[in-house]
């Protein structure tokens, strides 16, 4: 029945697209039919994909990719584009939820152990790759020409942006799954580490090749601008989630409106003042938790249950808009940069925790939740690009091409390793809740 109504949509929306575009009609009303088509047929189809134990969020990116433009063009350019309406506001409450998920008294024994697996793994895979990217350049499909201090700045760069982590999936992955336990927090501890590492090293990079090629001064406001996006965006979010605690604390009506409201602002407000909203939700978050446990509690539940429409469109967009195109024209080096990607994980993972004297189960299996890659590393390609556009966009198609891959088989392992670990559904027994499903198929 799934499959027969998931084919009835499908057709309808092709029917009902078909005819708008030989109309030249458009506007408002494709931006409803995008909505309203994939919050149905992507909701059906991660339901599908959960019958066969895989996870729903795979689902929703798979939707995308084979009805998005660049497959069979059931969603047109313009709709697909008019998904991504949803997404300032999407990553906001991922975020937020992730900051609902780190209580530090719970995370407190383990916590620097954590922090040194995070920060050995990323130091070693970031002086590795771009020693290989260094040696291998020539042969890279973005500017071979470059040799020197230019070549080395490039390759940091490069090197930056495919050691990124992405903190939107794997926390996604958390919350469709219902999952709590040792390898949901050290995820956790490890996403939010390389988010923060990697907007330093970013910058820096972005730095160095402004230097190197002669297009900026190299130096100015680095600092300032660090400690603003930092520790501005903690300290705002940080006053916004002590606000939204107080709220909770003493009114508690309407707390959904508010909650988006909330989201808004960490995304818009926080995004016009030069914070990063996927911090500053996350400083809320840590508040709300932390400052007001038993309302956090609550809030935690509403937002896992609310939230779900928002995650389907993020998904959803997020695979309408991958450009299949560019996965043709630099696949085999997209594939063997994911590759080695992947082997330096899981390797670095290795020593990560045998540094910090972690042992047994979840540091072996972490590396899964570390495949993925979204947004985040999507939105500085496209920064690249924005200043660079002569060897930007050849950087732009090869991270495409690579987040293609990793959004494809990044939660499908981490799925597999919450599994593995016993961790699936736990937030439910210990909450003393009967799971809920993910999302409400609509009627």
């Amino acid at each position: 029945m799934r499959l027969l109504a998931l084919a009835i949509i499908l057709g309808t929306t092709a029917v009902v697209t078909s005819v708008a575009a030989t109309a030249e009609r458009g506007g408002g009303p494709g931006t409803a039919l995008a909505i309203g088509f994939a919050l149905i047929a992507a909701s059906l189809t991660g339901e599908l994909f959960e019958r066969f134990r895989l996870p729903r969020i795979s689902g929703y990116l798979f939707f995308g990719v084979v009805c998005g433009p660049y497959a069979s063009a059931i969603l047109t350019p313009a709709m697909a584009r008019e998904l991504q309406v949803v997404n300032g506001v999407a990553i906001a409450l991922i975020a937020f939820i992730a900051g609902l998920e780190i209580n530090f008294v719970r995370l407190r024994p383990q916590l620097r152990a954590m922090l040194t697996m995070g920060g050995v793994m990323i130091a070693l895979m970031w002086v590795s790759l771009t020693v290989l990217f260094f040696i291998a350049w020539r042969w890279l499909p973005i500017a071979p020409d470059v040799v020197g201090l230019p070549r080395l700045a490039l390759a940091m760069l490069v090197a930056t942006v495919t050691v990124s982590f992405s903190p939107t999936v794997s926390i996604a992955v958390i919350t469709e799954s219902r999952a709590r336990g040792p390898l949901s927090e050290l995820v956790l501890a490890l996403v939010v580490l390389a988010d923060l590492m990697l907007i330093l090293l970013f910058t820096l990079s972005m730095e160095g090749v402004r230097f190197a090629l002669g297009s900026g001064q190299a130096g100015h406001g680095i600092l300032s601008g660090l400690a603003w996006e930092i520790f501005g965006s903690f300290a705002f979010g940080g006053i916004v989630g002590a606000c939204f605690a107080f709220y909770l604390r003493y009114v508690r009506r309407e707390v959904t409106i508010v909650l988006l409201g909330v989201a808004i602002l960490l995304s818009q407000v926080g995004g016009a003042l030069h914070f990063e909203p996927l911090l500053a939700a996350l400083g809320a978050g840590l508040v709300v938790e932390n400052i007001a446990p038993p309302e956090g509690d609550a809030l935690r539940l509403a937002v896992e249950r609310g939230a779900l429409p928002i995650l389907v469109l993020f998904f959803a967009a997020a695979g309408a808009n991958l450009h299949l195109g560019a996965l043709a024209e630099v696949g085999v080096f997209a594939v063997a940069i994911a590759a080695l990607r992947m082997a330096l994980i899981h390797a670095t993972a290795k020593v990560g925790a045998r540094v910090a004297g972690l042992g047994g189960e979840p540091p072996a299996l972490a590396w899964m939740g570390l495949v993925s890659q979204a947004g985040v590393t999507l939105g500085l390609a496209i920064l690249i690009n924005a200043e660079f556009p002569d060897w930007g966009g050849k950087l732009y198609a090869l991270i495409v091409s690579m987040i293609t891959l990793h959004e494809t088989i990044g939660p499908i392992l981490f799925r597999a390793a919450l599994t593995r670990a016993g961790e699936v559904g736990r937030m439910d027994l210990e909450t003393g809740e009967h799971r809920t499903p993910v999302v409400e198929t609509p009627a």
